[in-house]
Formats: structure tokens, C-alpha cells, sequence
């Protein structure tokens, strides 16, 4: 038999990166000898992060349409068709030297010329969406793939039901699939069980509109004596450090980036966090009962329909990214609090989960390779 080939293409942020991690080990632990190849884009998180996983990565030269008019912007997009063309030519390159049985899209910037050409060379491709109201680049590539697996009810909105399985979010397998000893994460954080636990976590970049509104409530927390870990993200640490040190003793945890996610998942009472897929998979996943700030930075406010979803089944509570300097404190004590309505919210969102989705999608790769 010959030996299977793949190419997984995506990437930008930890939302498109670990679900592709996490579909390239599925893939692997059913078929051990497979031959994974990633596509990425230049100067984007996947250029690092696939490597750091054990996997092969090639980079091509590609960049989104900047919607924000500035200065800088529209010399970018006067550069942009330029782009597209040299990445298309790469990406038909790549795919006619690997020779792939089957291409997986998981969104981000490489995605859309790695599929496209693929597609044009007769490789059956496959997307994964992991958002409520998919981008322009999977709409306009749903045309030509095969199979589309998504992660809400109802995508029949936007693309072909023949073509749609319900599969869910692949997460990371560290966070669900291993125990934590309850007992090393209060360690690991130098917390106490005695007291409720915030976690607080802006995905995989930080987010400036939680972390200043964190900053804003730390009168909250110190008085309603709470323990809070507080993921700030890289470019925003220091700044905060400085700010909050003196409250380390007082159970306020900053910190950077936290490498033991199961952790923090395992003490949290309660979540706060951006409404981005692979967030939203993983408080489903683990029935964690959260407050969701979408972030309108992203394209077609998709955060918001996610976070929507989950609050119109009462399985979330949700703050716009306007309301949250002012309410944020408040809202978060009032929820932690509340033991019944914690319960409740961790009842509801469980309903969301699919655990094995990483198993589901490769389960539709693999129909594809044999009916090729």
C-alpha cells in the first residue's frame, strides 16, 4: 500500500493552528506512516508553532485584504493582486511536487490559494470551519471542495447541505484528553481551593479591551476576595506586571501565556474570554461556564455569532467589547457567586460538545482518499 499524503493548509492564529495540530495528530495516530505536509503563510504563528509540533511546514508569501482604510493599508492592497498571483503560483508548486491525496483547509490567509490550486489539479479537498458564519475565503471555496465539516447546526445558510458533516471543533488533546491532578494546578498557580477561581484568557494574542478592563476591576475582585489567573498575552505582560505585583499574594496570577491550559481549566469557576471557535470548543468541551467578549476586530463579526449562539440556549453570558471597561468586575463576581446559575451554565454549554471531533474529520479525510 502506498504511503498516504496530506497537506494541511492554514494558520494566522491559535484558532486555525491548533485545530490543524490537532487533525494532523488524529490523522497520524490512525495512520502512522502518513506523510503530513503543512502550508502556511510567511511571518504568521504556524510558521512556528507546526515546527515546534514535529511537522513540516512550507511558507508562501500571502496576506488578507485590509478592510480598514489607512495610509499604510492602501498601499498594501494596491500590492494585494500582486500577492495573490505569486501565491497562487506557489501553492500550485507545492501541490503538484507533494502530490497530495487529499488537501484540508483550515482557514487563515494560505488556505485559500493551497485549496484553490489543489482543487484546479483535481486533489479533493476538504474545509474545516470552525466559525457560526463562515469568511469569504471558505464560501468562495466551498464550491469546489468535497466535504465541509463545521461545528454549528444550520451552515446549510451558506453552503451545500450535501456537502456538510457536523463534527464540532477539534481542541487540543492536552487540554481534554489527559486528567490533571487537581491538587499539582492549585500549585502550579500557587492557588488555594478554599476560594473561587476567574480565569481570565484573550486568546492566543491577549486582548487589549480585557485586559483594560480587568485592570479597571481589580477593586472588585480584592474585595469580593477571589482568586483570579489572568492570561494577558505576551506584548501586554509587563505593563500589567507592573501594575498588579503587589497583588500576587492577594491570589491575582499574571501571567504571559499559560502553557498548562488543563490546568487552569480544571480549578476555573468561571471563564472569561474572546468568543473566537477554538475557545468556545473548549469551554463546551469541558462544561466550563464562561463570560464571552466577542472582539470586533475580526471579519464579519463572527465572534459575535458565536458567542450568540451559546447565549440564546442560556448556555453563556455575553458582553460587547463597548460594555466591557465599565461592567466587567461586576458582571464576573455577580456570576461566580451565583451557584445556581453557574450550574446551569455549565449544564447548557456541555450540550455543545464534541469531544472526538478531531476523530469525526479525519473520518470524512479518509472517505475522500479511498473514493479518489
Amino acid at each position: 500500500m502506498k504511503k498516504i499524503k496530506i497537506i494541511i493548509s492554514g494558520g494566522g492564529t491559535g484558532g486555525h493552528v491548533f485545530p490543524a495540530l490537532a487533525i494532523a495528530n488524529a490523522f497520524k495516530r490512525r495512520f502512522p506512516d502518513a506523510d503530513v505536509l503543512f502550508v502556511g503563510a510567511n511571518k504568521r504563528m504556524e510558521m512556528k508553532r507546526v515546527p515546534e509540533a514535529g511537522y513540516r511546514i512550507i511558507g508562501i508569501n500571502v496576506t488578507g485584504f485590509q478592510r480598514k482604510l489607512t495610509l499604510k493599508n492602501i498601499y498594501k492592497n494596491l500590492l494585494f493582486p500582486f500577492k495573490v498571483l505569486s501565491s497562487l503560483r506557489a501553492a500550485k508548486k507545492i501541490v503538484k511536487d507533494f502530490n497530495p491525496d487529499v488537501v484540508v483547509g483550515v482557514g487563515g490567509y494560505a488556505s485559500g490559494p493551497t485549496l484553490k490550486m489543489a482543487a484546479s489539479l483535481g486533489v479533493p479537498t476538504l474545509i474545516q470551519e470552525q466559525n457560526s458564519y463562515p469568511g469569504i475565503t471558505n464560501k468562495v471555496l466551498a464550491g469546489k471542495a468535497k466535504k465541509i465539516c463545521v461545528a454549528y447546526p444550520n451552515m446549510n445558510r451558506f453552503f451545500d447541505e450535501r456537502k456538510i458533516i457536523l463534527t464540532g471543533n477539534p481542541i487540543r488533546a492536552d487540554i481534554v484528553k489527559i486528567q490533571p491532578n487537581i491538587a499539582e494546578a492549585y500549585a502550579y498557580f500557587n492557588l488555594t481551593p478554599d476560594k473561587k477561581i476567574i480565569a481570565v484568557v484573550g486568546g492566543s494574542l491577549g486582548s487589549l479591551t480585557i485586559n483594560q478592563s480587568m485592570q479597571g476591576s481589580l477593586t472588585f475582585f480584592k474585595d469580593a476576595d477571589v482568586q483570579v489567573i489572568w492570561q494577558t498575552g505576551d506584548r501586554f505582560y509587563n505593563q500589567i506586571f507592573t501594575h498588579v505585583r503587589e497583588l500576587s499574594n492577594r491570589g491575582i496570577k499574571v501571567m504571559p501565556f499559560v502553557k498548562r491550559m488543563d490546568y487552569l481549566y480544571s480549578i476555573a469557576d468561571l471563564v472569561i474570554s474572546r468568543a473566537g471557535a477554538l475557545s468556545i470548543s473548549e469551554l463546551c468541551t469541558l462544561h466550563k461556564p464562561s463570560i464571552l467578549i466577542p472582539s470586533p476586530n475580526v471579519s464579519e463579526d463572527h465572534q459575535t455569532k458565536n458567542a450568540k449562539v451559546l447565549v440564546d440556549a442560556n448556555a453563556a453570558v455575553m458582553i460587547s467589547d463597548k460594555e466591557a471597561p465599565a461592567i466587567l468586575g461586576r458582571v464576573a463576581i455577580d456570576l461566580v457567586q451565583d451557584k445556581d446559575r453557574l450550574k446551569v451554565l455549565s449544564d447548557n454549554i456541555s450540550r455543545f460538545a464534541v469531544p472526538n471531533a478531531d476523530e469525526l474529520i479525519v473520518d470524512e479525510i479518509v472517505k475522500l482518499i479511498r473514493f479518489r
